[in-house]
């Protein structure tokens, strides 16, 4: 897997997972509480805060919604059309600068997903790196688009096949070699069910694959069991929606990590990746002590004088074993072997206390 940089931070396997709070629609339409959830990812342990940016009329279509002749999963919930919801939730253009300057404030990113290709062109003086939705990944015009602004580019491949995944991916490198390949299941409901519908493993076909791509997750189940599973398959950039309170009305609250649920995400993820640390086995630096009191050695089982041919009767395998003494492994090649000194019961054998039996003292 490659490396690359969104924002100032390096994302690799090296690397600590770079977290994205997806802030979306939770702002409620205040600017002000869009600000207010940016200072509290940030406090919690957000790299970066990500906003969407559609309008109504250019996402979706009100007639093609209605005559559907009802509304479908999530959205069968909503109490207005999904034309009004879009329309309620849209980001005004114009807070750009402000929530760009409240990121920066923060200490952390700002950038957003375009959902139309104008906002491709506003939101590109203000960002580092887009986010492309899962909803666009048969949309090659905005996949082009946003690759040829030649930044770091999110994708998220909800609800597609792998053949739509591949045509996406060759459709961006073609022209951006920055890419974020994000496994997604975009079931919104927050259902437990859905955690049997996330198949995780589909990093490792994406590893496989796709090796120039860096790995991620996009998801929408509660607590951390996805996160944690996909970082230790490799995914090195998380997306999670967030808000403060998951009572809140709105699409995208019931489903959001709150400040103390993301906080506890972060933290187990860096004990996670602490834990993962190399593929080559040995003693750990936090083992020499225990090595010593846990394994055991060949000790004299009673009082061995020097001369003394050895036997196993006489040995007997007990804890400790300093550094240097004889492991019972060892057992078959000291049978026979001359003690040169006094072995007292109870001390451990080396290697430097013996001798061939045939030799002369």
């Amino acid at each position: 897997m490659t490396s690359l940089k969104l924002g100032k931070q390096l994302v690799d396997q090296d690397h600590p997972t770079y977290f994205v709070a997806d802030i979306s629609a939770n702002h409620d339409g205040s600017l002000e509480r869009a600000k207010l959830l940016i200072r509290l990812c940030a406090s919690v342990g957000a790299d970066a805060a990500k906003f969407q940016n559609f309008r109504a009329s250019k996402i979706v279509s009100d007639h093609g919604f209605k005559m559907l002749g009802g509304q479908l999963s999530h959205q069968s919930n909503w109490e207005k059309s999904v034309f009004e919801v879009y329309e309620d939730a849209s980001l005004p253009w114009e807070w750009t600068p402000q929530l760009l300057r409240e990121c920066e404030a923060c200490g952390i990113e700002y950038f957003s997903a375009p959902y139309d290709l104008e906002a491709v062109d506003m939101l590109d003086p203000y960002v580092n790196f887009f986010k492309i939705g899962s909803g666009a990944i048969t949309w090659p015009a905005m996949l082009r688009k946003v690759a040829s602004k030649n930044k770091p580019v999110l994708l998220a491949t909800g609800a597609s096949e792998i053949e739509e995944v591949r045509r996406a991916v060759e459709e961006i490198l073609g022209i951006n070699p920055h890419l974020v390949l994000m496994q997604c299941n975009t079931n919104y409901t927050a259902s437990l069910e859905n955690f049997r519908h996330i198949h995780l493993r589909v990093l490792d076909s994406y590893r496989s694959m796709f090796p120039e791509v860096v790995l991620g997750l996009s998801d929408h189940t509660p607590g951390h069991a996805t996160v944690l599973g996909a970082v230790a398959l490799g995914a090195r950039v998380i997306e999670k929606h967030f808000t403060d309170d998951n009572r809140r009305q709105g699409p995208d609250h019931p489903f959001s990590m709150t400040p103390s649920s993301w906080r506890e995400m972060v933290d187990r993820t860096r004990e996670l990746e602490y834990s993962m640390g190399s593929s080559r086995k040995f003693v750990a630096e936090n083992e020499q002590q225990t090595v010593v009191v846990q394994r055991r050695c060949l000790r004299a089982a009673r009082n061995l004088n020097a001369g003394t041919i050895l036997e196993e009767s006489m040995l007997e395998a007990l804890r400790p074993a300093p550094k240097g003494a004889i492991m019972p492994f060892d057992m078959e090649r000291i049978i026979g072997k001359k003690l040169i000194c006094d072995l007292p019961r109870g001390e451990h054998l080396r290697w430097t206390f013996l001798t061939d039996a045939e030799e002369t003292e």
